[in-house]
């Protein structure tokens, strides 16, 4: 049986590690090195770093922060924002992630994601989508969701899998901050449509919206979210107990007291 993955997610903005509800009214958190180490000493999984102002802004991603964090953590790091070409994917490899998540350069230039899987391999490569649904069809958002590319989600997927990512990480608008579950019936659309891991991402309020959400589509590979472990609504080692007690395999580990 696979194992289930609780995925921490820090959108940082400025340096800080900053949470909204539906990527609008952003308020600061905490500082990325204190949560990345606190993170991966609590038993998560992996973590997820987005430099979440990088596109729109139209600068590179901080890599000054990004090293720190690397440095901090023992767990794979995954790391996105602003990643336009292989130089970008070179030079955050080289802070120390182990992913790269590419979304808004993949939009712009879809041959990014055969270059760098032929370059660094499809397991380097993680395909990030900002999904929300307009009249009935799930689409495609650019430059940290704000805008609508037009482009359909299930078929982008596809065609991002196709050409190499080894992994799909669905971040739901409509569900984003919102605490009232995951997106079940787009993460069951992208599951169907692919076969590499997926990660949800987007809605998670309580311990039983991760139970809910492996035992109602259990092609998921993962589980990702920002606000509920930042506020400490959830704490990871309860959110692994209940899970394994619900019959779903995951990692535990002892948190790691200093």
């Amino acid at each position: 049986m696979i194992t289930k993955r609780i995925i921490p997610c820090l959108d940082v903005k400025d340096g800080r590690v900053v949470k909204g509800v539906k990527f609008k009214g952003l308020s600061d958190v905490s500082s990325p090195v204190e949560l990345g180490r606190y993170y991966s000493k609590m038993g998560a999984d992996e973590l997820v770093f987005y430099d979440i102002t990088a596109s729109a802004e139209g600068r590179k991603l901080f890599t000054e922060i990004l090293t720190q964090v690397a440095s901090q953590i023992f767990i794979p790091l995954t790391v996105g924002g602003g990643i336009n070409s292989i130089e970008d994917f070179d030079r955050v490899l080289k802070c120390g992630a182990d992913k790269v998540s590419v979304n808004s350069g993949a939009i712009r230039n879809p041959q990014l994601i055969k270059e760098a899987a032929e370059k660094y391999g499809d397991q380097c490569v993680v395909l990030s989508v900002d999904v929300s649904l307009v009249n009935g069809e799930y689409r495609v958002f650019g430059r940290g969701g704000r805008d609508d590319t037009g482009l359909e989600a299930i078929e982008w997927i596809r065609k991002g899998v196709e050409l190499g990512a080894g992994e799909v990480v669905v971040n739901s608008i409509d569900t984003d901050g919102v605490r009232n579950g995951f997106d079940l019936p787009l993460l069951e659309k992208v599951c169907q449509a692919v076969n590499v891991p997926v990660i949800a991402s987007g809605g998670a309020g309580s311990i039983e919206d991760f139970v809910e959400l492996f035992e109602k589509i259990p092609a998921v590979d993962a589980g990702l979210a920002a606000s509920i472990f930042h506020f400490g609504d959830v704490e990871i080692p309860e959110l692994k107990k209940e899970l394994k007690k619900q019959g779903i395999n995951v990692r535990i580990t002892d948190p790691v007291i200093e």
